[in-house]
């Protein structure tokens, strides 16, 4: 598929995918007319790579996880530095730590709409004014 394609079906600019492929995260062929052609499996691995990045991954360990990655799903295990398994560490935590306080604030919000509804239903309805008094007898 071209890049026009992949972009459509990932949801990312095709400005990013050139990027992904400089970094070394998706790859591509080219046509014979010099066109940039990617395999159906890219539509899997640039949503992987999106999702590692929207969970706080820098390029740099995704281009050394994605290896260890056969699908969105599966890990191979493969050798990894101990540096390697020290970042990851330090990544892991800081995920936890991002979802520890999203989910404090999705609660502190779930919370302020339950108190607003609340109050909006407890509330009386508004008095008609002379206005609409008149236009209502």
């Amino acid at each position: 598929m071209l890049i026009g394609e992949l972009a459509d079906r990932t949801g990312t600019s095709r400005r990013l995918l050139r990027y992904y492929e400089e970094q070394g995260l998706v790859s591509s062929g080219r046509s014979p007319s010099g066109y940039r052609v990617y395999a159906e499996s890219c539509v899997d691995r640039v949503l992987q790579v999106r999702g590692l990045l929207d969970a706080g991954l820098p390029t740099r360990i995704i281009k050394e996880v994605l290896p260890c990655m056969d699908t969105s799903r599966t890990i191979r295990i493969s050798e990894a530095t101990d540096e390697t398994i020290a970042t990851l560490e330090r990544e892991r935590d800081r995920m936890t730590d991002r979802i520890r306080c999203l989910e404090r604030n999705r609660d502190a919000v779930a919370d302020y709409l339950d108190a607003v509804r609340g109050a909006r239903d407890a509330a009386p309805p508004p008095a008609a004014t002379p206005a609409e008094t008149s236009v209502l007898a």
